[in-house]
């Protein structure tokens, strides 16, 4: 019997989970909302061919479309936060499969907008937008469709394209399911010798243990576990590919790299421009991986070895509600009324603390407009999911202040800038804790984690974009994403990125299968983008105070009503230069 079961959900205290009550107060509600939105769908269909028609009708078409996807986001965030408290619930799994089917209903019913608005004489929509002042608040979300016309296919063939949207949603949710609901990796012995089940939540833990065989076997067990299914996950991450391939071939793009990049209207060359300023810094890297060797005195530096503090005893436990204070304290410098919500956000039930058995793994902020963020933890008493909590109330803040100062239509902000609010928090945070220690030991040890991030956000997180580069870029060559291929490709970028201080163990090579954000393509470099334009905001908040918090708030307030790089210029950073 193991020693450090995990609880299940009912067992869990209610005082560390979210207030789900606050979208929906029982599933009754959600079946009724449900039930409204999909006798509305048909709603749209009254517009068809009908857009060009005058100013009022083409508002009257907006503000229907944007009632029915607040209503279906609600519906569907709801149904999905459920499943994420035990993937194993079979009843909330039926929710969600019910709520994806209703949003794409309504992508179904809604495809003929963008056909329609583009085949109308040119000049056609911005006269509307002249004759009606109501209609002026679209003008972004008018300019941004135009913008993509050649990528816009015909009404039928856009109608296809959203028949088949949940069919494309399979390999995710095949990944999904078998990395939350279905696997199970072995027991080790943990420090205290006692027996440990390895899950997502632990494994972080463990990897940071100052027992190198605990590290090691918990290496060796999760992995050994991805192994066994290695051309199973193969399979699923190659049918994900060829699915963005499909969409990005048909919509004409030149490949599915520059499909995904369009939707923020970023160039690919700030995509291709990362990867090579990270690389130029690799020698930094290896330098640094030498240094760890060295302060950890170890005769061969494992992969294992790279998660434990280089600075021995300075860890320590920090109880949730220790984190609490010391991301409130951390984050001083945003000023009173972003320290008050992040004080409502604590208190409110925002956010979902443990982990629990079925629970999703990982942690993340999402919600629905009109109602409160809401936060995904599995917290592990350490410093590394204090900074969790700091990031993931940066997302949440984030929504809060795009929600309270966007309309529905530029409430969503583009993934590109998703991360800025997230890492900025981290790095302010740092920033606190290294001032205001002055034991030595526990300095050190701050600098170690600080350098940290550099490694796991800005290095690690290239590395994964550059992986999904190359066998992106295979599978539209033609070459079949195998196991064997996928494995040779990371292996051989991580001997790139860690260099030859370190024994890059052949376990490794099956990371790539375990990844979550490789379903979402080309997301992951975001995280290297975010963090050094969160590093540059932060930098400026602390240096000038009140005048930079306020002139950030713009960007977090901006929501989409902006393209993303304008919106980060206007916070004061400028991704399009090499020196932001």
């Amino acid at each position: 019997m193991t020693e450090q079961r995990l609880k299940t959900r009912e067992e869990t205290d209610s005082r560390y989970k979210w207030a789900i009550e606050d979208l929906y107060s029982d599933d009754e509600h959600w079946t009724e909302d449900y039930e409204r939105l999909k006798k509305r769908i048909p709603e749209l269909s009254a517009y068809q061919g009908r857009l060009g028609e005058s100013a009022g009708t083409l508002l009257a078409m907006q503000r229907t479309y944007d009632e029915l996807n607040e209503l279906a986001e609600k519906v569907y965030v709801y149904a999905n936060q459920r499943l994420h408290e035990n993937t194993d619930n079979g009843i909330y799994q039926n929710l969600s499969s019910r709520a994806r089917g209703l949003m794409i209903q309504l992508e179904e019913a809604g495809s003929y907008i963008q056909p329609e608005l583009l085949k109308l004489p040119e000049g056609t929509v911005e006269k509307f937008l002249e004759e009606n002042k109501e209609l002026q608040v679209y003008r972004q979300y008018f300019e941004n469709m135009i913008r993509q016309k050649e990528h816009v296919l015909g009404r039928e063939l856009e109608e296809v394209l959203a028949l088949v949207g949940e069919l494309a949603e399979g390999p995710k949710d095949i990944f999904s399911m078998f990395n939350n609901a279905d696997i199970r990796f072995p027991e080790i012995t943990g420090e205290d010798k006692k027996p440990v089940e390895v899950t997502h939540g632990r494994f972080g833990l463990l990897l940071q243990s100052r027992d190198r065989n605990v590290r090691r076997d918990a290496f060796k067990a999760l992995y050994s576990v991805y192994g066994k299914y290695r051309n199973t996950l193969a399979a699923v991450y190659r049918a994900n590919v060829k699915q963005e391939a499909f969409y990005a071939r048909v919509r004409k793009y030149g490949s599915d790299l520059e499909a995904a990049l369009d939707v923020s209207h970023i160039p690919v060359s700030v995509y291709d421009n990362l990867i090579a300023a990270v690389r130029e810094f690799l020698p930094s890297m290896h330098r640094y991986v030498e240094l760890r060797k060295k302060l950890l005195g170890v005769d061969e530096l494992h992969m294992y070895d790279l998660y434990v503090p280089m600075v021995a005893d300075a860890e320590c436990r920090i109880s949730f509600e220790q984190a609490k204070k010391m991301v409130l304290e951390g984050l001083s410098p945003m000023g009173e009324e972003y320290r008050r919500l992040l004080s409502e956000g604590f208190s409110n039930g925002w956010i979902d603390v443990y982990e629990n058995q079925g629970k999703r793994s990982g942690a993340y902020s999402w919600g629905a407009y009109g109602t409160h963020p809401y936060v995904l933890l599995n917290y592990q008493e350490n410093l590394n999911n204090v900074f969790t909590l700091a990031h993931e109330m940066g997302h949440a803040l984030h929504s809060w202040y795009s929600d309270k100062n966007q309309p529905y239509v530029y409430a969503g902000y583009k993934i590109f800038v998703a991360e800025v609010a997230s890492t900025c928090n981290e790095a302010l945070l740092i920033h606190h804790l290294i001032e205001a220690t002055e034991d030595s030991k526990q300095k050190a040890y701050l600098i170690n984690y600080f350098l940290e991030q550099f490694r796991t956000t800005l290095f690690r997180q290239t590395m994964f974009a550059e992986f999904e580069k190359i066998t992106h870029g295979l599978q539209e060559k033609g070459e079949t994403l195998t196991a064997d291929r996928l494995c040779e490709v990371y292996y051989g970028l991580n001997r790139e990125y860690f260099g030859k201080n370190i024994c890059i163990d052949r376990e490794i090579e099956i990371e790539w299968a375990r990844i979550p954000h490789f379903y979402t393509p080309f997301y992951v470099y975001q995280y290297a983008t975010g963090f050094s334009a969160a590093i540059a905001l932060a930098g400026r908040i602390l240096k000038q105070g009140e005048p930079a918090v306020e002139q950030y708030k713009k960007f977090l307030k901006g929501g989409s009503s902006m393209y993303p790089l304008e919106l980060l210029r206007m916070a004061g950073v400028d991704m399009e230069r090499k020196n932001m």
